[in-house]
């Protein structure tokens, strides 16, 4: 029986490191990954289209300026939070955006979440 213990942990020891090791290949349910290379690039896509979507509502116009973080979570779709530097014309202000993308959901399938430094309040829309 000892043996049968010691031979399951060990598959339980190789089956674990394995999912270590390819955990920046395949992104965790519900863990939150850094975003680089085409996957960043996607993002950035996905930040500006959504943006312009925003100002084409009753929203504010805003304009990413710099980008210092972009990552993503697998939540019953997608949740991509960045860091970023949005510009609506007049102010520059440092901002987190979270956007969360439903991509089945022929209605309300974006989440647009922007709260700046220095604002009281945090602008939510949803389309």
């Amino acid at each position: 029986m000892n043996g049968l213990k010691m031979l399951t942990l060990l598959g339980l020891m190789v089956v674990g490191s394995g999912a270590l090791g390819s955990a920046d290949e395949v992104p965790v349910v519900g863990g939150v990954t850094q975003l680089s290379g085409e996957r960043k690039e996607q993002a950035l896509t996905l930040l500006d289209t959504t943006l312009s979507q925003l100002a084409t509502g009753d929203g504010p116009t805003y304009k990413a300026v710099n980008v210092t973080s972009v990552s993503s979570q697998v939540v019953a779709g997608t949740l991509y939070t960045y860091q970023v530097e949005l510009d609506n014309g007049t102010d520059k202000k440092d901002c987190s955006v979270k956007i969360w993308t439903q991509p089945w959901l022929k209605e309300n399938g974006t989440n647009i979440k922007i709260k700046c430094e220095g604002d009281d309040g945090e602008l939510d829309r949803t389309w």
